[in-house]
C-alpha cells in the first residue's frame, strides 16, 4: 500500500504541508553464509534502497506496522527482538511537492520465513545482503539504522546524536 488513506484523507485538507508522522523501521536479519545479512528493498520511487520502512497507520502499535510492512513490501514473516533507536528523520521531500518528517522507531528483526520478493508498488526489488556489502544508493540515515540494529546497544538509542555516538562516527 503506497500512501495510506488516511494521509491521502489530510493532503485533501492541507495539501503538501509539512506532516509529523510516526514511522517505523525494521532492520530484518538472517544468518547467511559469511555472517548475518539485511534485507533492503530498493523504493519504486526514487530507486534508493532502504530496510523495511512505512507509516504506522492510526492506532497501530509501531512495533505491529513494522511486522506488517514486512509482509507487504518483501513478503516475510519477522519477529521483533527490540526497539533500538528513536529519533526524527528530518524532512524529506517527495517528487509531488508533499513533506513529512518522520519520527522512526528502528527496530532489530528477524527473519522467521517465507521467501523475499516484491510485495507491492512501493519496491522494485528486495534482496538479501551481507553487512559489508549493502546496495546502493542507499542514505546515510538509512546505513545508520542498519548499523545500530546489528550493533544492538544495550539501551534504546534516543536521537541522532545518540546514534551517532554509538557509531563512532
Amino acid at each position: 500500500m503506497p500512501t495510506p488513506d488516511f494521509i491521502l484523507e489530510l493532503r485533501k485538507h492541507i495539501g503538501n504541508a509539512l506532516l509529523w508522522l510516526p514511522g517505523t523501521t525494521a532492520v530484518v536479519l538472517r544468518p547467511g553464509p559469511r555472517g548475518d545479512q539485511v534485507l533492503c528493498v530498493k523504493r519504486s520511487d526514487n530507486g534508493a534502497w532502504t530496510p523495511i520502512c512505512g507509516i504506522v497507520e492510526p492506532g497501530e502499535d509501531p512495533h505491529l506496522a513494522a511486522v506488517r510492512e514486512a509482509k507487504e513490501e518483501a513478503g516475510v514473516e519477522i519477529e521483533i527482538e527490540r526497539l533500538v533507536w528513536v529519533s526524527p528523520t528530518g524532512l524529506m521531500q517527495y517528487d509531488n511537492g508533499d513533506q513529512n518528517d518522520y519520527l522512526d522507531h528502528t527496530y532489530r528483526a528477524r527473519w522467521v520465513s517465507g521467501e523475499a520478493h516484491v510485495g507491492d508498488d512501493e519496491s522494485v526489488e528486495v534482496g538479501w545482503f551481507d553487512l559489508d556489502a549493502l546496495p546502493k544508493p542507499m542514505s546515510e540515515i538509512q546505513r545508520r539504522r542498519i548499523g545500530v540494529a546489528v550493533g544492538n546497544p544495550p539501551e534504546v538509542l534516543l536521537g541522532v546524536q545518540a546514534a551517532k555516538d554509538f557509531l563512532g562516527d
